[in-house]
């Protein structure tokens, strides 16, 4: 793979390639446009895999936020066509890494010494590299490590690059009105946390103590006094990423037992802990010869306040949802429905998310769950196509709901498609016995 020598930093020259890549894909659309005027009976196939390509290869040598943005997106499988969520989910983990002669002078700046001063082995090409960050090998003392090391300038740009994409997501997602910053504020305040190493590793080190004792759930060990603001250094932990897994694995009881230990390791944090591992990717967990999981990122904590936890987990519960008072009630807490909404919006709104509620709430309404069913993933699916044809809902203020919505619901979207590329079904109370515990 091409490696890089350096990333653009600057605000003009990170604008600039997203300008060419505008240009590209106003060209693709052009191009399909015109063709269909000879064949009207073409669909949109070849236009999605187009401007998925050119926006993955727009974005992935910027690295950073927009990238992250890319890899965010291809967790929803129902938001994206096919095309966008194949090629966006590379950013996962399979981008240009930077040069070796980079990553020394990288790790010089950041730790004051070169790689090979530290280590008694350092891999000079990485092995894997994603939106923030990229992981090489090392060993030292008979250990075998992983270290991973932010890009230059991400951190810096994050503001810009978020400033820069603002008009096509407030477009994109009819976030309108004076309340759309708190969206924007929430995404960048989150972002730049995980461009801080020092605090991922207190993230990591907390959460793998405090999650120990979940069955079937490994966490590597990490290094302090190897490690920096910008570099990380844990143990190398021996699997495959869980997407090579699921795409091979046949053994349903295998699939039911790292299932199991997915849904135990998140509902303990979001239930107990009250703060959630919240970039449930495949690039972020292995599989071992054991058929054991292993969680080895925790940039993306999102802490959960008590004053959302109550009224989002009420909402999954049929018996408030099936009682009108309540359902609306929830919702004016949840900041979906508001004072300032009209009879007709209250009407629409409440409707919308009852429907929705009732679908996507599911799993928790008893004891076991079986994630493999297509007709389930398949109503999520036909409901967001149907959401995204409504020209009511286009008509109407997006910005709705809590700012926590954001990281909340894109936790549960990545974990339900997690769940369901394992196929697993799982016991949905088995986590409250580490609790009691």
């Amino acid at each position: 793979m091409k490696t890089l020598d350096r990333i653009p930093t600057n605000k003009i020259e990170r604008a600039g390639q997203l300008v060419k890549t505008g240009i590209k894909v106003g060209g693709n659309y052009i191009a399909y446009y015109g063709e269909k005027m000879v064949n009207p009976g073409l669909n949109r196939d070849k236009l999605n895999e187009n401007n998925a390509e050119d926006i993955y290869d727009g974005l992935k040598n910027l690295k950073g936020s927009a990238l992250k943005v890319a890899q965010m997106l291809s967790m929803d499988k129902s938001l994206l066509p096919r095309a966008y969520v194949e090629r966006f989910s590379l950013a996962q983990f399979s981008v240009p890494p930077l040069s070796a002669p980079l990553v020394r002078k990288t790790f010089k700046s950041y730790l004051g010494k070169f790689p090979e001063q530290l280590y008694d082995t350092f891999t000079p090409d990485s092995i894997n590299a994603a939106s923030i960050g990229q992981v090489h090998k090392a060993t030292k003392d008979g250990k075998n490590l992983a270290v991973k090391i932010q890009y230059p300038g991400v951190a810096e740009s994050i503001s810009s690059d978020l400033a820069l994409v603002k008009p096509f997501a407030v477009k994109m997602f009819n976030l309108e009105g004076k309340d759309s910053d708190k969206y924007f504020k929430e995404v960048e305040y989150k972002l730049l946390e995980e461009t801080d190493y020092d605090l991922e590793l207190k993230q990591s080190q907390f959460l793998s103590k405090a999650c120990k004792n979940i069955e079937n759930l490994r966490f590597p060990t990490y290094y302090p006094e190897l490690s920096s603001k910008k570099i990380l250094t844990m143990d190398w932990m021996q699997g495959e990423h869980l997407s090579e897994f699921t795409a091979h694995n046949t053994d349903r009881v295998i699939g039911d037992k790292l299932g199991q230990a997915l849904w135990d390791f998140y509902m303990y944090q979001m239930h107990y802990l009250k703060q959630v591992h919240a970039d449930p990717h495949p690039g972020n967990f292995l599989v071992d010869a054991d058929a054991n999981l292993i969680a080895i990122d925790f940039g993306c904590i999102k802490r959960v306040p008590e004053e959302f936890y109550v009224p989002y987990f009420e909402l999954a519960r049929p018996e408030i949802i099936d009682n009108p008072a309540l359902f609306r009630e929830k919702l004016f807490e949840l900041e979906i429905l508001r004072t300032d909404d009209s009879p007709k919006e209250i009407a629409y709104f409440t409707g919308l998310f009852y429907q929705l509620l009732s679908l996507f709430t599911k799993p928790f309404h008893g004891e076991f769950f079986d994630f493999s069913d297509e007709e389930f993933f398949g109503a999520i699916a036909q409901m967001g196509e149907e959401f995204s044809k409504d020209t009511q809902l286009r008509k109407m203020n997006g910005n709705r709901g809590s700012k926590h919505f954001l990281y909340i619901n894109r936790t549960f979207f990545g974990l339900y498609n997690l769940l369901h590329d394992l196929k697993a079904r799982v016991n949905t109370k088995t986590f409250q016995k580490y609790i009691a515990n």
